[in-house]
């Protein structure tokens, strides 16, 4: 059994696109999964390097990271929501065995990427200390962060890029190229953080733009990967010159299923802005901890993503075989194992909380408050996990509207004003923020589960 094990997860690293028409699902889940939590948590870890170095200099410092990473968010939208779309189609043109079609849709994706980035990098270049200013940062805190906001925003197409292409190589099969280019881009991050923070060697001390700078490089080297493996002729996913002229249909195609894509992230990222701006209203102590607290979620959490991510491609490439059937088999497998994992992270969140805030900071307060935070959040991990798969099988179908309608319902029309009527109307602080977050995580799972029962997404044409 072990043996098996072990050469299943040689194999899902080996960096090969496989195709999961046939065979065991529970197989193909784990080798999906493997390398795309490599991935995820790879993403992940530029984050929590950042934060632990900058947690060194200054709580105005972390409130800043907190509070760009809020806007961020915006940009994690765009790039998830045209990753998916890109996810999408690859997948249904490799299940229907139309490689070349897949290279030419991932050309036109980068282009769609481009354009977003380029408006979002103009917005944040000129207005980095407003954009603070409108997320509620102290004078102080908007005077130490706005040149981190500005690097962070400037430079973000190489996150957007990074999504993107790595959504393709899942649609393709090969999570483990996905993996290795933020292997790259993490690596010259935690190399570059503190050289470029504290002003090590040769160096200029930069202090907390250090931290900006080295991520932006560091995601820049794993997009160059990603280029390097698009152009290896022994790939199934390859660009070739002849992709790069603009095909107007493809755009269009991918652009209709990453509207919604992007639609239900920006709900749910908005959303994400507005608590933050709530917390805000506790003060900066409140605004580390959140933050903090979300970079331990984040991280912890990636495996769950991990497993919802394989469903989707999943989910792909079988509807593109014409198996709906087992596409549909693929999800419910993977929101079982998904729960499991859950229901392990609730328990160490239960028992742990105090110790893994106290990692990331000294300060009494800020443990205090990011304890609390951190075990209320777990309390609704259960019903996350599974919603969680549930929509991301729905994006891999192409079908980008229905989770974006569930975002809506969740996070516009309860979780906005619910957080406001019970942390400030009702004066429930903190504690009025958690129980909202808990009552939505159940509410959008039930819902999500109740449409993916009704099957309409296999219908779906891409």
């Amino acid at each position: 059994m072990l043996k098996k094990l072990w050469l299943n997860f040689k194999e899902s690293l080996n960096g090969e696109e496989k195709e999961f028409t046939s065979g065991s699902i529970d197989k193909a889940i784990f080798l999906l999964a493997i390398p795309m939590i490599g991935e995820m948590l790879m993403e992940s870890l530029f984050s929590v390097v950042d934060m632990y170095f900058v947690g060194k200099i200054s709580t105005n410092a972390v409130a800043a990271v907190g509070l760009t990473e809020s806007l961020l968010f915006l940009v994690f939208s765009l790039g998830i929501g045209i990753s998916m779309a890109a996810t999408a189609v690859v997948s249904r043109r490799i299940g229907e065995k139309k490689p070349r079609e897949a290279g030419l849709a991932t050309v036109q994706a980068i282009y769609i990427t481009l354009l977003c980035s380029l408006f979002i990098s103009i917005i944040g270049f000129i207005y980095p200390a407003e954009l603070l200013g409108l997320m509620g940062a102290s004078a102080e805190v908007i005077t130490e962060g706005s040149g981190f906001t500005r690097i962070m925003l400037g430079g973000n197409a190489t996150i957007m890029l990074l999504f993107m292409i790595n959504g393709a190589f899942r649609g393709a099969g090969n999570a483990s190229i996905a993996m290795k280019s933020l292997w790259f881009g993490n690596a010259a991050n935690m190399i570059l953080d503190p050289i470029l923070i504290f002003g090590w060697w040769i160096f200029p001390e930069l202090g907390i733009e250090g931290a900006a700078w080295a991520s932006t490089i560091g995601r820049g080297m794993g997009v160059l990967y990603q280029f390097y493996y698009l152009t290896n002729q022994k790939s199934i996913l390859k660009i070739q010159l002849s992709d790069f002229k603009i095909d107007l249909k493809v755009i269009k195609n991918i652009a209709k299923i990453a509207q919604g894509g992007v639609g239900q992230y920006i709900i749910s990222s908005a959303s994400w802005i507005f608590i933050y701006r709530i917390v805000a209203e506790f003060g900066t102590s409140s605004i580390s901890a959140w933050t903090i607290m979300l970079r331990i979620i984040m991280f912890a959490i990636l495996p769950a993503w991990g497993l919802a991510n394989a469903a989707a491609t999943l989910v792909g490439q079988n509807l593109g075989a014409n198996e709906p059937e087992r596409s549909e088999k693929s999800v419910w497998r993977s929101a079982y194992f998904n729960t499991y994992f859950m229901i392990f992270l609730t328990i160490i969140f239960l028992f742990f909380a105090n110790n893994l805030i106290g990692l990331f900071t000294p300060d009494k307060e800020v443990i205090e408050i990011g304890t609390a935070a951190l075990i209320w959040m777990s309390s609704g991990y259960i019903f996350f996990g599974y919603g969680m798969v549930v929509s991301q099988a729905f994006n891999g179908a192409g079908d980008t509207r229905t989770p974006t309608i569930l975002n809506l319902i969740g996070y516009w029309i309860i979780q906005i004003p619910l957080a406001w009527l019970l942390a400030v109307w009702f004066e429930m602080g903190m504690t009025g923020v958690y129980i909202t977050i808990l009552v939505v995580s159940i509410t959008v799972a039930i819902l999500a589960v109740i449409l993916f029962k009704r099957g309409n997404w296999k219908k779906m044409v891409v």
